[in-house]
């Protein structure tokens, strides 16, 4: 069965960087859509940012534009998050996900903890 696994969490002063990053398994990287989605207390999960399967074409919410990147390495099946410059609202736990170009299937990490604060 497919893994996720994250990684790069912790705790930064605003302004700060952070690099998540999330190590696939057990099925084909390159097939799969890769996304970051981040859920802080007392709200609904949202997407930070995607990269498509093979073109690697990005996309991001209005939130983070200009401050965070996403990137993947299909040779290493792994997706990564770049946050720079961040903000206490960025506060969230991060998750990764895999969805299938070819199928129904999808993968979630268990996520990382993200805490801006000074």
């Amino acid at each position: 069965q497919g893994q996720l696994v994250e990684s790069g969490g912790g705790l930064v002063q605003p302004g700060g960087s952070l690099r998540l990053s999330c190590q696939a398994s057990g099925f084909t990287f390159s097939h799969y859509v890769m996304s970051w989605y981040r859920q802080a207390p007392g709200k609904e999960r949202e997407l930070v940012a995607r990269v498509t399967s093979i073109s690697g074409s990005t996309s991001y919410a209005d939130s983070v534009k200009g401050r965070f990147s996403i990137s993947r390495d299909n040779a290493k099946d792994t997706v990564y998050l770049q946050m720079n410059n961040l903000k206490p609202e960025d506060t969230a736990l991060y998750y990764c996900n895999a969805d299938s170009v070819y199928s129904r299937m999808i993968y979630w990490g268990q996520g990382t903890q993200v805490t801006v604060s000074s």
